[in-house]
């Protein structure tokens, strides 16, 4: 087995480490040594089962062990993620056993997918990309890099969403939309239009309530 460490002991973290402990009953494969977080109100404490080892800092001091980055915030995932490829630590790719990847999608490192996420062919997901339970990606879809798809997302065939998106629990994406970089769309929102880099929309259809 290969040991592991959680970045982020939210609850995020606390879902990974589910999903991990779900992986092993399937394959034994990976082992929790704990995890790190920057709160030290947590440090030393044991969060369902698992030890939040110190500071994320403290990976450093771990020799030879995979992380996994359980963060969906954009700016601050990539920060920390930049920092680790520094220490030349590995990503783990943490795929749900019930999950199907087709030979014709392609993954980047560091990806999360959770049970229920239904992909079917010829989908690119970049790095550190999280996939949140029962979403569907369609055919030839592009999701680039730090973007987290939360709850029962739809994505239809042909979109294209750009690095450091959120799309929010239960939005849908029509066909042949592309999504510009580090935008967020909002939970239910249903867009029918391309969206430009940095915006927030909501509603249905969905409409751009904020520019950055």
């Amino acid at each position: 087995m290969k040991d592991i460490i959680i970045i982020g002991a939210g609850g995020v973290g606390r879902e990974v480490a589910f999903l991990i402990e779900q992986i092993n009953e399937k394959e034994p494969t990976w082992n929790i040594l704990g995890f790190l977080d920057d709160n030290p109100v947590i440090h030393n404490t044991y969060i369902n089962g698992y030890r939040v080892i110190g500071e994320i800092d403290g990976i450093n001091t771990i020799p030879d062990v995979y992380v996994t980055c359980a963060l969906t915030g954009f700016e601050v995932k990539r920060k920390i993620v930049e920092n680790l490829i520094k220490t030349n630590k590995k990503f783990a790719n943490l795929i749900h056993p019930s999950v199907t990847i087709s030979s014709t999608n392609s993954l980047g490192e560091g990806v999360i997918i959770y049970p229920g996420v239904v992909m079917t062919t010829n989908i690119s997901i970049g790095n550190y990309v999280v996939l949140s339970p029962n979403c569907g990606i369609g055919h030839e879809s592009v999701i680039e890099d730090y973007t987290s798809v939360l709850w029962n997302v739809n994505i239809s065939g042909n979109v294209s969403v750009g690095m450091g998106c959120l799309l929010g629990t239960g939005s849908t994406i029509i066909q042949n939309i592309k999504v510009g970089r580090e935008t967020t769309i909002g939970a239910g929102a249903v867009v029918v239009n391309d969206l430009p880099e940095r915006c927030t929309v909501v509603g249905v259809p969905a409409k751009i309530i904020k520019i950055f």
